[in-house]
């Protein structure tokens, strides 16, 4: 019989939680938040999002199911960031241009992603060490994927419609540099 998997002690656990506690958090607060627009971050996602995009599919495309899950996920993602667009508080200031997401999204959004993020580690540490276990499992699931479709369809149209928004800004006549 193989030896067990180690579990990691609690306060190693705890402690990585708290780190996760604090990016969701940080990350939540982006979401639902008035920011300064980044135009290198809305590039970043819009690079980044479809390059996992694209790895996950590669890594899934021998079930049909999964590649469904995420190609549904990026749709819906689009929709919620059209819908997002349309009410997201734009200004335009002398410090520069913010803007204000729609914060029902963003909290919807955040709560999706810290339930299957939950769910999982509930998964991993209650799983017997004995029991086989793939991390492709996890990266494989059609759910995950459907999520993970969801929020990089999300993020790519959001900055999309933010840098074309900016473009915009930037070409009317009262628009001072």
């Amino acid at each position: 019989m193989a030896a067990p998997a180690p579990h990691l002690p609690l306060a190693a656990l705890l402690g990585i939680g708290a780190l996760v506690a604090w990016r969701l958090y940080r990350r939540a607060h982006k979401l639902i938040m008035r920011q300064h627009f980044n135009p290198k971050r809305s590039r970043m996602s819009m690079i980044f999002f479809p390059l996992l995009l694209l790895l996950f599919l590669y890594t899934s495309y021998t079930h049909p199911l999964a590649v469904a899950a995420e190609v549904g996920g990026v749709l819906i993602g689009v929709v919620l960031a059209v819908y997002g667009l349309r009410h997201t508080k734009y200004e335009s200031t002398p410090e520069g241009l913010f803007y204000t997401p729609n914060a029902h999204i963003g909290i919807a959004l955040s709560v999706l992603f810290v339930g299957r993020v939950v769910y999982r580690m509930f998964v991993l540490y209650s799983t017997s060490p004995y029991a086989p276990q793939s991390p492709d499992d996890f990266a494989a699931s059609p759910l995950t994927l459907a999520i993970f479709g969801l929020l990089a369809g999300y993020y790519v149209t959001y900055a999309i419609g933010l840098i074309s928004w900016r473009k915009r800004v930037e070409q009317s006549p009262a628009f001072k540099t």
